[in-house]
């Protein structure tokens, strides 16, 4: 395989940015008029907060599978297939509320949560690539794009709000802007795919008799059984518990950190969407300025600061004698939930042929914490106040301290002949050649063959790794 020209990694970086803003904006600027959806049903407390667990249902129920779907598919399809999605489930939830409909919305809610689960790991899985061929840290960078674009869609819904815009013009109007969007991006934010991550074998006479179809139904085999495999490996269900943590501390601060304002100290409305906003902002900051954080001290350590930063902030938060203190522990808190979910899905594409099955994997875990977070907040915060429920966090964040070097980078385990290197990080830039082990018969005529190329591999400069046991199945 060869190094992707580095104009097309450039134009891949700026679209997938693009695409991770929109997600953002898209995700935002349905939940700016969720007090309209209420208004308009005469939904309960209680009855709203099951029909969004619909959508966690989907969201759930899509991670659970979109690895194969991915393996099987690839980037580009499933990209496409989710833009669609995504695109009916809003034009449901401008619907449904309109024409006082449940049934509708919960349709559009469900839909919601399968597309954005099912575009969110092609786009994960995407943005480590890049991140591979760049050979230094920008996934969080990919993230501060979706916070920004988060902010930009709730001033969106907000001003469409404030000026009286109806559902049924606003959510399908973002969802053709969605379409528009992901469609003009598609055909330069995917790179191509190497030999590495396709999982192909070398050329050997051995395999050169078998037939085209043969060879491609093994190949989709080894995909699935890849795919499923990521479910049994102890690594990638600790990178999930990070992930779960941070996913948890995120969302629970999405959902009741502004309510923890008003109750807990007495605050307005707009002070506690303004503390909201502080938390986010300090997210992206870091978001953006972290890469150069993690390529110096590694994701290890980086990982164990983020918690400790988010268990000192919550403490301060839900104990705080004054209003100024706890909105400093908002910061720290803020500044500790950056870069865990980052590091956790590039912990998760070390290995780019197992890449998008563990990606799905912890995508999973995030889903569960949106699943377990609600209920679990909303009964201590009946008991001791949504502030100090917050608190319950902390426990999250020391189990991400604890299995924090789950996230140390993993070297593939398909053998490379060589690697190339960025000096600057001393990080894999890209991946030369792939001899991964096959079967005994392929294994001879590999090392038969290679003997008799020798003079080729020199003419590139490079000697040949020996052949390591236990490679791709």
């Amino acid at each position: 395989m060869t190094t992707p020209d580095p104009s097309v990694v450039a134009r891949a970086r700026l679209l997938l940015v693009g695409l991770f803003a929109l997600a953002g904006v898209a995700f935002a600027s349905w939940l700016a008029r969720i007090p309209t959806v209420r208004d308009l049903l005469d939904l309960s407390t209680a009855d709203l907060g099951l029909l969004l667990l619909v959508g966690s249902v989907g969201s759930l129920l899509t991670v659970t599978s979109s690895g194969i779907v991915l393996q099987r598919l690839g980037t580009r399809r499933v990209l496409l297939v989710s833009t669609f999605v995504l695109a009916t489930a809003f034009v449901l939830l401008g619907v449904g509320p309109t024409v006082g409909s449940r049934a509708l919305l919960a349709a559009g809610i469900f839909l919601n949560g399968v597309a954005v689960a099912l575009g969110n790991v092609a786009i994960n899985v995407e943005s480590a690539r890049i991140e591979r061929a760049l050979g230094r840290t920008v996934i969080p960078q990919f993230h501060a794009a979706f916070s920004i674009g988060a902010v930009a869609g709730s001033g969106a819904g907000a001003l469409a709000s404030a000026g009286g815009v109806p559902l049924v013009v606003q959510l399908p109007l973002t969802a053709a802007v969605v379409i528009v969007w992901r469609l003009a991006s598609l055909r330069g934010v995917v790179l191509p795919v190497s030999a590495v991550e396709a999982g192909e074998r070398p050329v050997t006479p051995a395999r050169s008799v078998r037939t085209a179809a043969e060879s491609r139904t093994r190949r989709g085999a080894r995909r699935l059984a890849t795919a499923l495999d990521a479910w049994r490996e102890p690594r990638t269900l600790l990178v999930g518990v990070v992930v779960l943590s941070a996913a948890f501390s995120e969302g629970a601060a999405n959902n009741w950190l502004s309510l923890a304002v008003v109750d807990g100290f007495a605050r307005s409305e707009s002070v506690g969407g303004a503390v909201l906003g502080l938390f986010v902002a300090s997210m992206t900051v870091v978001r953006l300025l972290g890469t150069r954080l993690i390529d110096r001290l590694g994701r290890v350590a980086v990982l164990r600061a983020s918690g400790a930063s988010s268990i000192v902030g919550l403490l301060l938060f839900g104990f705080a004698p004054s209003f100024v203190l706890a909105c400093t522990g908002v910061v720290l808190w803020g500044v500790g939930a950056a870069l865990a979910v980052p590091i956790g899905i590039a912990a998760a594409s070390d290995d780019p042929v197992r890449a998008a099955g563990r990606v799905a994997v912890v995508s999973a875990f995030a889903s569960m914490a949106s699943l377990v977070a609600p209920p679990v907040l909303g009964l201590a915060a009946e008991s001791v106040g949504a502030r100090h429920a917050l608190v319950l966090i902390v426990a999250a964040m020391v189990a991400s301290v604890v299995v924090a070097p789950a996230v140390a980078r993993e070297q593939p385990d398909v053998p490379t002949r060589a690697a190339v290197r960025d000096p600057a990080v001393g990080a894999p830039a890209a991946t030369a050649e792939v001899v991964p082990v096959v079967d005994l018969e392929e294994l001879v005529h590999a090392r038969h063959h290679h003997a008799r190329s020798g003079r080729a591999g020199r003419r590139h400069g490079r000697e040949d790794r020996p052949v390591a046991r236990g490679g791709a199945r």
